[in-house]
């Protein structure tokens, strides 16, 4: 059991730590926007400490993630399969501002991450061969009557 445990807090801290570094964002950084010293986050990191969940919501809105993530990965919450994911995908369908098509593939992106999505569909998939150099449904339509950025003035 306590093998368990260390690896737990071993795997969040590496979580942290990856988080920081996709941040591009110093551990010395890091610790000062957290409110926490700088040993005190390293031995976080490392897993040698087991930070409360006041800490972990400070170094959460810090890295500007959720602090539910966290939670989950100290075992602070249980983390509830599907529910989380059902509730997201139903709050992107439900939102009157996106068109059809951007709740597809935001939905799609969603699942994506969470290693749980289908195949894109047919349509989407044989839209463009060349992958993504054509813009998104929406955004060359708005852009045309505007004058060219010739116009915008000087260097």
């Amino acid at each position: 059991m306590t093998d368990a445990l260390e690896q737990r807090w071993s795997d969040l801290g590496e979580f942290i730590r990856d988080q920081r570094r996709t941040t591009q964002m110093s551990v010395r950084k890091l610790a000062e926007r957290a409110g926490v010293s700088n040993p005190y986050l390293s031995q976080i990191e490392r897993g040698l400490r087991r930070p409360s969940a006041d800490i972990l919501q400070q170094i959460a809105h810090a890295l500007q993630i959720s602090a539910e993530s966290l939670y989950i990965r100290a075992g602070i919450l249980d983390e509830r399969d599907g529910d989380l994911g059902s509730d997201l995908v139903a709050r992107i369908e439900a939102d009157p501002h996106l068109t059809d098509d951007q709740k597809r593939t935001l939905a799609h992106v969603y699942r994506t991450f969470r290693g749980d999505a289908a195949p894109a569909p047919a349509d989407e998939a044989a839209g463009d061969p060349a992958g993504d150099a054509a813009p998104a449904p929406g955004d060359a339509g708005g852009d045309t009557d505007r004058p060219g950025s010739e116009s915008a003035g000087g260097p």
